[in-house]
């Protein structure tokens, strides 16, 4: 791996785990639920991109589908929570 590769992946790195601590802050501060609810979502989707960067990094596949797995339960789990939020319910 080149040496600007190995630069560029690191910086990346460091760049989503400062998103992801911002993130996290407006989780626990969020005035509201909504807030929370896509501050959640926000770190659904730094996950993946870490989870992609480092299938990049360590040139496994197993990365990839670890990826599409946290894509889907993010999207899942923000229909649920947007659900509950609108009606009450998530099961009707």
């Amino acid at each position: 791996m080149s040496p600007l590769l190995t630069t560029a992946i690191t910086v990346t790195l460091v760049l989503y785990v400062l998103a992801m601590a911002l993130g996290l802050l407006r989780l626990m501060r969020g005035p509201s639920a909504q807030d929370r609810v896509l501050a959640l979502d926000f770190l659904f989707v730094v996950a993946m991109l870490v989870m992609l960067v480092l299938a990049i990094r360590y040139d496994s596949s197993m990365y990839f589908e670890g990826a599409l797995l946290l894509a889907l339960f993010g999207f899942v789990s923000s229909m649920a929570l947007a659900k509950f939020l609108l009606r009450g319910e998530v099961i009707e």
